[in-house]
């Protein structure tokens, strides 16, 4: 699973869009790459889930993320 993150910065409405675009462009790309896209699903989670603050610049920049995450073999 592709998700995709931001930080808090902008409407809500606005960062979950663009965590959808971030993860369907990393999801695109690997397709393109030859990855059965079968294998591959992508979210958006927009500000919901930080992994930091967000009152400060480096924490604001950790929130700004697509990670993978396995989720079967």
């Amino acid at each position: 699973d592709i998700q995709g993150h931001t930080d808090n910065a902008g409407s809500a409405e606005d960062n979950m869009t663009l965590s959808k675009n971030r993860a369907k462009v990393v999801y695109d790309y690997l397709v393109s790459k030859g990855v059965n896209s079968s294998r591959l699903t992508w979210h958006g989670f927009g500000q919901t889930k930080p992994l930091a603050s967000n009152t400060n610049a480096k924490g604001m920049a950790k929130n700004r993320r697509t990670v993978f995450v396995i989720t079967g073999k």
